[in-house]
């Protein structure tokens, strides 16, 4: 008889332990003098390449930060907060989706003509939102792919960010340094002169145009690697471009012109719960700083373009309280990878350097398998509702869907998104346990206190941008509580542990 009891015990404390995990990062509705809260606003405000350690609030001394500061000083600062991945397209696409990017074959780092990544039919942050009753925008660097192939950069492109649950998008299609140059609004390039079209090749040139390698003399900007072809206003980019004059960017305005745009939309939809993904460029190479901003760090453009980021989000965060929401704003501060200083361009970033470490004590960085790579800056701020509070919960940004969906009462079944909600309010201290990060289609697993890297075939080192990538023939075992910097690989001396973590490893790859 009590043999038979047993595992029904068991089995009954499993199940009463594992409805209190799932309702342990749930919240219920604020509700103030009997009276429902209206939903909050949300914004995730998203750097491209900032380091863990390139913000004063996370130890920097060279380099303040104070509008970034004030939010990590009024909200909740993460010290293990995560990008899905150590580059960009694939933490772009996590943070939208709620999936691991690895199993996904084509969330790499994609050329600027790539076809959508996201299915039109998948579930998607905004899509959650827009269930709720949000209106919901981009504003900022996409990298997610436009189209379904050979797009027509001169008629309305689709499928782009309004068929996967934006309602409005501004947007840069790639990067700063990938063609085509141009903005794209609501799936049309802006300013484009229909005599003047655009053609965008990243296989091959077109006739007569100028490149980095034939024309230099027209550059004002020395590619160091890959960045030598089609040059426009100076700078050689990556891919080819024809036409389409009256619609490039300014790329020493583009910081502006994104928050203009930003500040805008708050304006205009300020009557109506919304959600405002704010995706800003900096500091991706090619670093153009404002002139307001050149010089202003001592530490070269990518200093600078530090600088001039954490003025436009304080810009950002001056409209929302002149407009009269922040208060119920919830913010979300965040990086897509860590730092990377030469990505291609001469611009003084190593040189200049000085006593900065952008990596903040960590190892590695962008491209890395090392903590460098996908821990970065995270903060989550919600003026009177979150308490300032330091937090060493295991959060990544794939856990927003859940989370922001348990926020606004919309329970999506999303296979690896976690609902973190209470956890990003500072209302719990306890994380993810486990996290697969990647790195180049390459994957290990943060599990609690420890780092599990396995065995990958590849260099060891990134000599075009010099970063460590982690790659190596043997695994490597990191206590990354006691060793932040992953110097000492306990592997070899911590067998137990090694096998306990490739278990849970391949469970989880499973």
């Amino acid at each position: 008889m009590i043999k038979k009891i047993i595992p029904v015990l068991i089995f009954t404390a499993t199940l009463v332990f594992a409805v209190v995990s799932c309702k342990s990062n749930t919240r219920k509705p604020v509700v103030k003098n009997d009276v429902e809260k209206p939903k909050p606003n949300i914004v995730v405000i998203y750097l491209d390449d900032l380091g863990y350690g390139d913000l004063s609030c996370y130890g920097a001394t060279e380099l303040q930060t104070p509008n970034i500061d004030a939010l990590a000083d009024g909200g909740v600062k993460f010290t293990n907060g995560y990008a899905s991945s150590a580059t960009c397209t694939p933490s772009r696409y996590a943070l939208l989706t709620g999936m691991y990017p690895w199993k996904n074959k084509d969330a790499k780092i994609l050329p600027g003509d790539a076809p959508l990544l996201i299915s039109t039919a998948q579930t998607t942050l905004p899509k959650t939102l827009a269930k709720a009753g949000y209106q919901t925008a981009i504003i900022g660097k996409w990298h997610l792919g436009l189209g379904s192939g050979n797009v027509d950069w001169n008629t309305t492109i689709k499928p782009s960010p309004n068929e996967v649950g934006f309602d409005e998008s501004y947007i840069l299609a790639a990067t700063q340094d990938r063609v085509p140059t141009v903005y794209i609004e609501n799936g049309n390039v802006v300013n484009l002169d229909k005599n003047d079209p655009i053609e965008v090749n990243y296989k091959k040139n077109f006739e007569g145009e100028p490149t980095a390698k034939t024309n230099p003399e027209l550059t004002t900007m020395k590619w160091h690697h890959g960045h030598n072809n089609s040059i426009v206003n100076g700078i050689p980019r990556i891919g080819y471009m024809k036409g389409g004059e009256a619609a490039k960017w300014s790329d020493i305005d583009m910081a502006d012109h994104f928050l203009g745009k930003a500040q805008d939309y708050v304006k205009t939809h300020k009557g109506n719960p919304f959600f405002l993904y704010y995706a800003m460029q900096q500091p991706h190479v090619p670093r153009t700083p404002h002139p307001r901003f050149v010089g202003k760090s001592g530490m070269g453009p990518r200093g600078d373009v530090i600088l001039e980021a954490d003025w436009c989000i304080g810009e950002f965060i001056k409209t929302l309280e002149e407009e009269g929401v922040l208060e119920n704003t919830l913010i979300v501060f965040s990086s897509d990878n860590g730092p990377v200083l030469n990505d291609g361009y001469y611009d003084d970033a190593v040189e200049k350097l000085g006593n900065h470490d952008p990596k903040g004590g960590l190892r590695g960085g962008k491209y890395s398998l090392f903590e460098a790579g996908t821990r970065v800056p995270f903060i989550t701020y919600w003026k009177n509702d979150i308490k300032p509070n330091v937090s060493d919960a295991i959060v990544c940004q794939m856990d927003l869907m859940a989370s922001l969906g348990n926020l606004v009462g919309v329970d999506e079944n999303t296979t690896d998104s976690k609902n973190l909600l209470r956890a990003l309010l500072g209302e719990a201290a306890q994380g993810r346990e486990h996290l697969i990060i990647e790195a180049k289609s390459n994957t290990a697993l943060r599990s609690g206190d420890w780092i599990l890297i396995p065995p990958y075939k590849g260099a060891s080192m990134n000599k075009k941008v010099g970063t460590e990538t982690g790659v190596s023939l043997e695994y490597k075992l990191f206590n990354v509580v006691k060793d932040k910097g992953q110097q000492n690989n306990l592997a070899e001396v911590n067998p137990q542990k090694l096998q306990e973590l490739i278990q849970v490893f391949e469970q989880l790859k499973q």
